[in-house]
């Protein structure tokens, strides 16, 4: 696992930020630190070194580069991807319960695909963070939520590019989107007969890339705050 990177994705402006002092939920402070310094510490804890996307007044474990945010999510990955090689962990800066532990699981069992995205099962989340609200898919084999990491290889990346920002720019538009994954998966998601191949099977016949889940028992992976309540759990 030597030399492997990472990319902390800290862009974005939230107006509740701005109470603590800050522009970007990164900077908020949890439990005495900014939520990007947990964030930090875990990848670095599992030996990653790491591209920041977004604000740094100096944080702590310094990033190995930091990039100015570039007004969107996929552009901050794009800019980042250019310092980057190989396979890579990507991680939001809004997940502070993040451990080395979790982030060791994800790069050793990921399987060999362009796009890996860990997944969690309901019942891990409210056993580790009970009264957390999350957004569930409910498949044949369980209930999920998903991480805030994506393991992705960095060539094949740009071949599903075209295609993410294709849904980027439907996701203010319900119906396109739809259509876009297609009903008969919608359906069978809507009646809980998804399967995660058939999940796998439409990312990859999307994207052009193989996608793959991984089934992750650490929910840390998957809790992120999204609003000031969040930072009490």
């Amino acid at each position: 696992m030597g030399g492997m990177e990472a990319i902390v994705l800290a862009g974005g402006e939230e107006a509740w930020a701005k109470r603590y002092g800050v522009r970007s939920k990164a900077l908020v402070p949890y439990r005495g630190r900014p939520l990007a310094e947990w964030v930090l510490a875990a990848l670095e804890g599992a030996g990653l070194s790491v591209v920041y996307v977004g604000e740094n007044p100096g944080l702590s474990p310094a990033p190995r580069l930091t990039l100015p945010d570039q007004g969107s999510l996929l552009a901050n990955l794009e800019a980042a991807l250019a310092h980057v090689e190989g396979r890579v962990l990507v991680a939001t800066a809004d997940i502070p319960h993040l451990t080395p532990e979790a982030v060791r699981f994800v790069l050793e069992q990921a399987p060999r695909a362009a796009l890996v995205y860990p997944i969690v099962p309901k019942e891990r989340v409210e056993a580790r963070f009970p009264g957390n609200r999350r957004t569930y898919a409910r498949l044949k084999e369980g209930t999920f939520t998903g991480g805030n990491l994506l393991l992705l290889d960095k060539a094949l990346f740009f071949q599903a590019l075209p295609l993410a920002r294709r849904v980027v720019a439907l996701r203010k538009n319900p119906l396109a989107l739809a259509r876009l994954i297609g009903l008969d998966v919608l359906f069978k998601l809507l009646l809980g007969r998804l399967s995660l191949a058939e999940v796998e099977a439409r990312a990859q016949r999307l994207l052009g890339v193989e996608a793959r889940a991984l089934l992750t028992p650490y929910p840390e992976v998957g809790v992120d705050v999204d609003r000031e309540a969040d930072l009490v759990s």
